[in-house]
């Protein structure tokens, strides 16, 4: 007890002192820190603050000190993120290193690719993307085709990925690929890391309706790829491929929490208050008059705070080593649904306001809430359809009969 005490007053000590006061502010989107070989940081002050973090290991607090993690125990890292919170202080980085790709190389990776990766994702000195899906092969992403054919000392890699977040701009990726054809689609499939700086890989943007283009199509032609760099055993990438979905649906249901602001999930802004952007809208500076309304934002607010408390559960159960289970498709699920209805929500509480897409008359918060809306359709989407995750838990979760099985008896 007297030791968390003193973790405590050191760590709450340490943030006073090292976190920049513009890092105690709501996060914007510009100011998103990705990291990568060749970061940029449209706030000096966010590179300070990544570096003091990551000097830390508290980028990764939880990750073993041997690869430059925080080695914190579990108590330890709930302090940590309390006093985190207490100060508002900004995630020093966001990175599908982090949340993705660093906890399965910690438990599927070789001791050389933990030493190789892991205190770059830490450090923020890699940006990685993830090579999953393909055409034709997304809710069933067994069926994905890409291969990986084996030459001497060198795989080499032909096919191609779609919806490869920022592939333009990571400087790895995580990526899944065929290397057995003659076995059920499941048994064929290997994780193999690589340079996207590769000869013969190529990149196109997909822009969305919300007009940005986070997404990419992805093209793979002789990529030779070092043998070296396959995680896990061959053909067997399937069971890492699954445990790595289960982190990112965790990191995706982030999105639904009030807290959870990202690119992906949408941006801080001046209207990211429901309530705040009905009194404003509506000239109201003392309550918000629209029953209905109030009554929508009431039960949103209900709603959310549940799942927080539901969310922080997991969290604590994942920190006993229990690890993601089929828990992270009920989170990313109802997660992903309360983000959508939070801009859903907004676009009410700001009105017509909300309807412009350019020029005179709407403000950039106004323009960009807009943006953010549209941007949520996909959160359904990404991670693994809602369609998809209702199976998992029908059948993980309630134990229900697989239909597909049913059907084909």
């Amino acid at each position: 007890m007297f030791a968390l005490k003193d973790f405590q007053n050191s760590t709450r000590q340490w943030l006073e002192e090292n976190c920049p006061q513009s890092m105690r502010t709501p996060m914007v989107q510009e100011e998103i820190v990705w990291g990568g070989k060749s970061p940029t940081f449209a706030n000096p002050e966010s590179k300070l603050w990544l570096d003091r973090m990551a000097d830390k290991g508290w980028t990764c607090p939880s990750w073993p000190t041997e690869y430059g993690g925080g080695g914190l125990l579990k108590e330890e890292i709930i302090i940590l993120n309390q006093e985190l919170a207490r100060i508002n202080a900004r995630p020093a980085i966001t990175s599908f290193g982090i949340s993705m790709l660093g906890p399965v190389l910690l438990e599927y990776g070789s001791h050389e690719h933990k030493m190789e990766h892991i205190p770059k994702i830490v450090r923020g000195e890699i940006r990685w993307c993830q090579g999953y899906s393909e055409p034709g092969s997304g809710s069933d992403l067994a069926s994905l085709g890409t291969k990986a054919d084996l030459q001497g000392d060198n795989y080499l890699i032909n096919g191609s990925k779609v919806w490869t977040s920022y592939a333009d701009k990571a400087d790895w990726i995580f990526c899944l690929v065929r290397t057995d054809t003659d076995v059920p689609k499941h048994s064929g499939i290997s994780f193999i890391l690589f340079d996207m700086s590769s000869e013969g890989i190529s990149t196109k943007p997909i822009q969305l309706i919300s007009g940005s283009s986070p997404f990419c199509e992805t093209f793979f032609d002789d990529v030779k790829v070092p043998a070296g760099n396959l995680v896990g055993r061959l053909n067997e990438g399937w069971t890492i491929a699954k445990r790595l979905l289960q982190h990112e649906r965790t990191m995706i249901s982030s999105f639904g929490l009030a807290s959870g602001q990202s690119d992906r999930g949408g941006t801080t802004s001046t209207v990211a208050s429901i309530e705040g952007a009905a009194m404003h809208y509506r000239g109201d500076t003392d309550k918000l008059s629209d029953s209905v309304l109030r009554d929508k934002i009431a039960q949103f607010k209900i709603d959310s705070d549940a799942f927080a408390f539901t969310s922080r559960r997991s969290v604590e159960e994942s920190k006993q080593g229990q690890g993601p289970n089929a828990t992270s498709s009920m989170l990313k699920n109802y997660g992903c649904e309360l983000n959508k209805r939070r801009y859903e929500l907004l676009l009410e509480a700001v009105g017509s306001q909300a309807l412009g897409w350019e020029g005179d008359g709407f403000s950039t918060d106004e323009l960009q809430v807009t943006r953010d809306w549209l941007r949520s359709k996909a959160n359904s989407i990404e991670g693994g359809t809602s369609e998809v995750q209702l199976n998992v838990i029908a059948k993980r979760v309630l134990g229900l009969p697989d239909i597909l099985s049913l059907a084909k008896k």
